[in-house]
C-alpha cells in the first residue's frame, strides 16, 4: 500500500542521458502506485517530453544548467514538476501544431501532447516550471 504525501526529486544535468533516468523513475512510480498501463503511457510521453523541452529549449543543452524533476503522490493523484534554469517562454502564445502550415514541422507538438495526456497542466515562473497532474483510478 502506498502512502499519501510521498515525494521524490531528482536533479539532472542538461544532457540527453537524463531522459533515461527519468524513464526509470516513471517506471518505479508505476510499480509503487499501481499505475494503469494507459496512465503509464501518458505519463511516460508527457514527462519525457517536458524533460526534453527543459534540456533543449529551456537550458539550451548547457551542461552547467540543471533540471529538477519531482514526483509527488497525494489523494489518488501523481504530480510531476519539471523545472529548468532557462529564460522561460510565453506559453500563452504558442503556434497551433494542428494548423496546416505547422503539420509538416518536426517540432512544436510537445506542449500540445502534454496538454492532452495530463489531467492538468500548469506553467509557472515564466514557463521555467511545468506541473503535470495525473489522476489515479480508484
Amino acid at each position: 500500500m502506498s502512502v499519501d504525501g510521498e515525494s521524490q526529486t531528482l536533479k539532472l544535468q542538461s544532457n540527453p542521458d537524463s531522459i533515461s533516468v527519468v524513464e526509470r523513475m516513471i517506471d518505479d512510480v508505476r510499480s509503487k502506485y499501481n499505475v494503469s498501463e494507459d496512465m503509464f503511457g501518458n505519463m511516460l510521453v508527457a514527462v519525457t517530453e517536458a524533460v526534453t523541452n527543459a534540456i533543449y529549449h529551456g537550458n539550451k543543452s548547457d551542461p552547467h544548467k540543471n533540471i529538477s524533476v519531482s514526483f509527488a503522490h497525494n489523494h489518488n493523484a501523481i504530480t510531476v514538476t519539471i523545472a529548468d534554469e532557462g529564460p522561460g517562454f510565453d506559453y500563452y502564445n504558442l503556434p497551433d501544431p494542428t494548423s496546416p502550415e505547422n503539420l509538416e514541422k518536426e517540432c512544436g507538438r510537445g506542449i500540445f501532447l502534454m496538454k492532452h495526456l495530463t489531467d492538468q497542466l500548469i506553467f509557472s515562473e515564466n514557463g521555467r516550471v511545468v506541473e503535470m497532474n495525473f489522476k489515479l483510478a480508484n
